[in-house]
């Protein structure tokens, strides 16, 4: 028969708490009992290997290269299309941006692209008409330049190159 274990607190009076355990029993669990570790093991868990860092693929970097390059061309365009004549200054030489816009740019007077120069600006909003009348009124202009509508109003009168 055997004892059962004490009940109750054990640091209770007239009961040892380092009494030998009974006679066949170990007072601590042996290593390599079920549910026991070996001896001089780690005392932590083992730590799961790392996961590789992500990889970026070729088609990560190419979509991020297409956006890049089509910001640029946006920005180059939006630079490249704005109108110089707003810059022009009387002795400036002007040419057509393109054949299908009224918007000017300048050029050097000693290129071949130079079509008209720059004889008189004049400050304010024109239209068609009085911008006529007023460029008929500078010594020289064949034609004119108004700009009007987007908060910069001139008019400029121009000669022949």
């Amino acid at each position: 028969m055997s004892t059962p274990p004490p009940q109750g607190n054990p640091f209770a009076q007239g009961q040892n708490p380092y009494a030998q355990a009974p006679q066949g029993q170990a007072p601590y669990p042996q290593p390599g009992a079920p549910g026991v570790p070996p001896q001089g093991g780690a005392p932590y868990a083992p730590v799961p290997p790392q996961q590789p860092g992500r990889k970026v693929s070729f088609k990560t970097i190419k979509n991020v290269l297409v956006g890049v390059g089509v910001v640029v061309a946006i920005v180059v365009g939006v630079i490249t299309s704005m109108d110089d004549a707003d810059k022009a200054e009387v002795g400036d030489c002007l040419k057509s941006a393109s054949s299908s816009s009224d918007e000017m740019e300048v050029v050097d007077c000693t290129s071949s692209d130079a079509e008209a120069k720059v004889l008189k600006k004049i400050d304010g909003t024109y239209t068609s008409f009085t911008a006529e009348t007023a460029c008929r009124k500078v010594s020289g202009a064949t034609s004119f330049y108004a700009q009007t509508g987007d908060g910069d109003n001139f008019l400029l009168c121009l000669s022949d190159v």
